[in-house]
């Protein structure tokens, strides 16, 4: 599995235009796990929580097993630390995300930031970067945080 996700995310240049339908759906899980990787670490401190948070949402917004998360998040971490921006990654959210699932990654984003309790500037400075990435507005951003409050209150 990991072979053929580094292959889809990489872009296979001899048949881009013959991608399949799972070739984009796993596209579109890589680009999300980098998102939510970036999240967890963008304050130099990912914890063992975090990365469990992670491991679930992927399980559970994408409905993937265990096998093809620690695939997925292998690809990511490393794409993750290849990349100079974002940007690759969001502008396939972009293009391949609705309005209601790019928002669902910005709750995403905002739950894995407030796990710990505490907002570091940088998290709060990714979360509004990524929003402009991904053409949400403040309000949105703004929504996205206090949902995700809510959800984080309810875990502790």
């Amino acid at each position: 599995m990991f072979g053929v996700i580094k292959n889809i995310i990489k872009g296979n240049k001899s048949g881009m235009n013959q991608e399949s339908q799972e070739d984009r759906e796993q596209r579109k899980h890589v680009a999300a796990g980098v998102v939510l990787l970036e999240a967890a670490h963008v304050d130099e401190d990912c914890s063992e929580e975090e990365l469990e948070h992670i491991v679930a949402t992927l399980k559970d917004k994408f409905d993937l097993s265990d096998d093809c998360v620690n695939d997925l998040l292998d690809l990511a971490h490393t794409d993750r630390k290849e990349s100079v921006d974002l940007w690759q990654f969001t502008n396939h959210i972009n293009k391949h995300f609705t309005p209601d699932e790019k928002m669902a990654v910005m709750e995403d984003v905002w739950r894995i930031i407030l796990l710990d309790g505490k907002l570091d500037m940088h998290e709060d400075h990714y979360a509004h970067k990524l929003a402009n990435l991904f053409h949400l507005s403040h309000s949105q951003l703004i929504a996205a945080k206090l949902k995700a409050r809510e959800q984080v209150a309810k875990l502790g």
